[in-house]
């Protein structure tokens, strides 16, 4: 296995990541970038980095290419992150928007999570909806999950989890949406019910590719996304993005990252959050 990566091609690695789906490899991420490449070419048996280049590169293995966007991804999360736009939706948005629908005749709500990773925002999202709605046999209420990685989507789709992370759910949503179940190594694991699982939708998407929906989002949440992409495929996304969404629906983004700079239409309503 090669010990160094040649800066010329890292920087063509680099090039393609960024023409196919806009993420920004900086010179700071060559070893990462190189640690994760060692991992799938012993996977392959491909002996050296310009080989590997070479395969993904040529349009001839578009699973390998899936594989390789997989493992440079990095996907921490847990549920309930940032805590902040949960109690927003619970005290503000919520009541706000079932009133509004009640009042209305409309039974529609529909969430986009935009970079779901292993899944536990859209479970989360779920969680926190469902307890605005005790008649949920009235409501048409879906979530949009998507990720680039398929890694990640098949856990989410599985929706078994470690006693470690389901720790920070509150105990009455734990013993309300998750079953206990044998572990493989002997501890509890913890299954999300059907009843959850049917409102989630989980598909692979590629933000800069078409989008595979025409409908409109009440919310839609792209947290700890923009951060791998530059101000200019940043600002491509969040219009893009933000054309599916609904008049006064919400856009989330992490709250490590703004809009601040941006050429943009929504309005700001506190950090991280904003509104069309």
């Amino acid at each position: 296995m090669e010990n160094d990566m040649p800066d010329l091609l890292f920087q063509q690695f680099s090039r393609l990541v960024y023409e196919q789906c806009g993420i920004n490899l900086h010179d700071g991420k060559k070893a990462l970038l190189q640690s994760r490449l060692n991992k799938r070419m012993r996977l392959t048996g491909i002996g050296s980095y310009e080989q590997y280049f070479k395969l993904i590169n040529s349009g001839a293995n578009s699973g390998e290419f899936v594989h390789f966007l997989d493992s440079i991804s990095t996907n921490l999360t847990y549920f309930f992150r940032e805590s902040q736009h949960f109690d927003f939706l619970d005290k503000v948005a919520l009541p706000e928007l079932t009133a509004k629908k009640r009042k209305d005749g409309d039974s529609r709500i529909r969430i986009w999570s935009a970079g779901c990773s292993t899944g536990e925002e859209p479970y989360s999202l779920a969680m926190c909806v469902l307890a605005h709605l005790p008649n949920l046999a009235g409501w048409d209420f879906r979530i949009l999950a998507t990720d680039i990685s398929t890694r990640v989507l098949e856990t989410a789709s599985r929706g078994i989890y470690s006693e470690e992370k389901v720790k920070k759910v509150p105990p009455a949503l734990r013993q309300g949406y998750f079953q206990k179940i044998s572990g493989a190594n002997g501890k509890p694991d913890f299954q999300i019910t059907p009843q959850l699982k049917r409102i989630i939708t989980f598909h692979r998407l590629n933000l800069k590719e078409p989008y595979p929906f025409k409908g409109v989002f009440d919310f839609i949440f792209c947290r700890n996304v923009m951060i791998y992409f530059d101000k200019k495929t940043q600002e491509e996304l969040v219009n893009r993005m933000a054309s599916f969404l609904s008049p006064g629906g919400y856009f989330c983004v992490g709250h490590s990252e703004s809009l601040t700079g941006l050429a943009h239409k929504l309005s700001y309503v506190q950090p991280a959050i904003y509104r069309n």
